[in-house]
């Protein structure tokens, strides 16, 4: 991983946990498996512990690393740098992103409820007026009681911001191919179709892996189809939306958007997005910051203690699932 993940992310005792469980040097954090000193420490490798900022394990840095049976990852997806060569090689892998998910689950249930009670646009208007107002008159939508909310996929996350609903007076309704009607009634949505999911919605949350599949797959269409002042919550990944549709259909007034990631993921600074009112833009901060980054090392050194003790990983990433996961 790179030295400030490993800073960030197993500071706290962390490392120290880690050397108890392993043989481990705790000064070699490495983020290129190429140099001699690399090649040095996996010759002997068992097991890596990686994090944001590993390279990617091919089958050179396989090679030197005959030993290696497992790799505990300390963030989300493993796409960046588990390979075919890793799954072809049996190699066993975990990673913490049920850990990353709580967090996200929990920006997004927030934002749904302020969303839809109008908080952030009352807020501003009174900053901006300083003086009483019939708030209801003026927001006759606002509020949270019966209203619908679409859930784009049913990811790990999707499922958790599914949970944290559930106490709320709230329609909930999901969209994802991959999930039956048994499974649907047993998380307690109701099932609908892709447009009619953005069309009936008054909020959208989208949890949608990016694959080559659902790139692009909020497009102009889907984004036309959403009610007026409906709003759109996208904490999965930018390139998921057409953001220029979406740029014109927040431009022009029709909807509201909540969104924690962008392509760019820094927008240029001209973007109509920093400055557009029915727009919340937020620097990719829904996942694991600060603290929370604790809850990711410690998922990972549970997942350390089981393969010490000869059990399986609680957590682990399947290679047939990957087609249809972050």
């Amino acid at each position: 991983m790179a030295a400030r993940t490993a800073r960030q992310v197993l500071g706290s005792g962390a490392l120290d946990r880690l050397t108890a469980l392993l043989d481990l040097d705790p000064d070699l954090v490495l983020d290129d498996f190429t140099t001699p000193a690399a090649r040095r420490a996996l010759a002997d490798t068992e097991l890596l512990v990686t994090g944001w900022g590993c390279p990617p394990l091919d089958r050179r840095a396989l090679d030197a690393a005959p030993r290696l049976r497992a790799v505990v990852h300390t963030a989300g997806t493993v796409r960046h740098h588990i390979t075919d060569a890793c799954w072809e090689r049996g190699i066993a892998v975990s990673s913490a992103a049920a850990a990353n998910a709580v967090p996200v689950a929990e920006y997004t249930l927030a934002m749904i409820l302020l969303s839809n009670k109008r908080v952030l646009e009352m807020a501003r208007d009174y900053r901006a007026e300083r003086r009483a107002a019939d708030w209801s008159a003026r927001y006759p939508e606002a509020g949270n009681y019966r209203r619908t909310v679409g859930i784009l996929s049913a990811s790990e996350i999707g499922r958790r911001v599914i949970a944290l609903l559930e106490p709320y007076d709230l329609d909930v309704q999901l969209y994802d191919p991959y999930v039956t009607a048994r499974d649907a009634q047993e998380l307690g949505v109701r099932q609908v179709g892709l447009r009619e999911l953005f069309a009936t919605s008054d909020i959208v949350s989208v949890h949608t892996p990016l694959l080559p599949a659902t790139r692009g797959l909020v497009g102009r269409e889907l984004l036309a189809a959403m009610p007026d002042g409906a709003t759109l919550i996208n904490t999965a990944r930018g390139a998921v939306l057409d953001q220029a549709a979406l740029t014109d259909e927040v431009v022009a007034g029709r909807i509201h958007a909540v969104l924690d990631v962008t392509v760019p993921e820094v927008l240029p600074a001209e973007s109509p997005l920093y400055t557009c009112d029915n727009v919340l833009l937020t620097p990719h901060i829904a996942g694991s910051k600060s603290g929370e980054l604790r809850r990711l090392a410690d998922l990972a050194i549970g997942e350390v203690e089981n393969y010490v003790a000869g059990r399986d990983f609680a957590h682990p990433v399947r290679h047939e699932r990957l087609d249809r996961s972050a």
